[in-house]
Parts: structure tokens; sequence; C-alpha cells
């Protein structure tokens, strides 16, 4: 399953422009998961119209969004969060986080900022995923995310805009 990872996308509040790369690099994934911060009905639609799309609230949304979603992806379970929710977005918080919620992959958004981990902690190997925003990074580059699932294998592919 070829599954497109989003974040901090501020459509409508911070921009009207979304970068076309991320709609033609979706255009072959079967799901869409955005982590918070979508901010528009109309980027929502839009994304749907690509592929399913299953998003979390986070802290700048209106729309009416659950704040953690779960959903299964081939074989491994994928936990989605925004991230303003926690004191501290560091791995020990963010990996105690997927054990409570005892999912596989854990992906997150909130600093912008891209991130991904995989660590075996207490016992149980978690991945930590953040994609970025592709609209307004903070200390690195724009970016979003296409992750290939395979039973229980992930490959995750950084897509950098600069």
């Amino acid at each position: 399953m070829i599954v497109g990872v989003v974040s901090d996308t501020h459509h409508g509040d911070k921009t009207r422009h979304i970068p076309s790369i991320l709609f033609e690099e979706f255009k072959g994934v079967d799901l869409i998961l955005h982590a918070g911060d979508i901010t528009s009905k109309e980027l929502f639609e839009r994304l749907n119209e690509i592929a399913p799309v299953v998003a979390v609230r986070g802290n700048a949304d209106h729309l009416q969004l659950p704040e953690e979603r779960i959903v299964n992806v081939e074989e491994l379970r994928v936990g989605l969060v925004h991230g303003h929710q926690f004191l501290g977005l560091n791995s020990q918080v963010l990996s105690y986080k997927a054990l409570e919620i005892d999912v596989d992959i854990l992906i997150f958004g909130h600093t912008h900022r891209y991130f991904h981990d995989e660590r075996i902690f207490h016992g149980k190997r978690i991945i930590l995923l953040n994609p970025g925003s592709p609209t307004f990074p903070r200390m690195s580059s724009a970016s979003f995310v296409i992750m290939e699932v395979n039973d229980t294998k992930i490959k995750v592919e950084r897509i950098e805009l600069w």
C-alpha cells in the first residue's frame, strides 16, 4: 500500500498556495494521512478526490476532526496525532504515546520539521514520523512523505521541495 503523509499545510489561514508537486506525488497513493493543521475544508476535499483522507485536528484547525486516529495499513497499526497535546515533542514522549495507543507507527506534526526514527522501546518496534510541512517549514526544508507499506515492512521517502 502506498500512503501519502502530510501535515501543517495551513491552507487558508497562512497560505492559499499548496505546491503542485504534492498533488502530483499523491496521484499514485492509496491513502492520505494528514497530521493536522489542514485548516481548510477545500484542501481536505481536494485531497479526498485523489485518495481517501484520514486526518486529525491540529491546534489551528476549525474543522470537526478527532484529536487522534488509528488506522490499519497492511499489517501495521498507524496512529495519527498532531502533537500540540503534549508538553514536549521528544522521542520519549512520542514513544510512550505509541505504546499507550498500541501502534507500530506514530505519525505527528506540529513542529513543521521532518523527523523519522525507528526504535525498540520497552521491547516494541516503534516508528516515529513527522512529514514536515510543505508550506511553512521550520528549521528544515519544506517536505511531505510517500510511505510504502508491505505487510510489516515500510519504506519512507521524504519529498523535499527545497
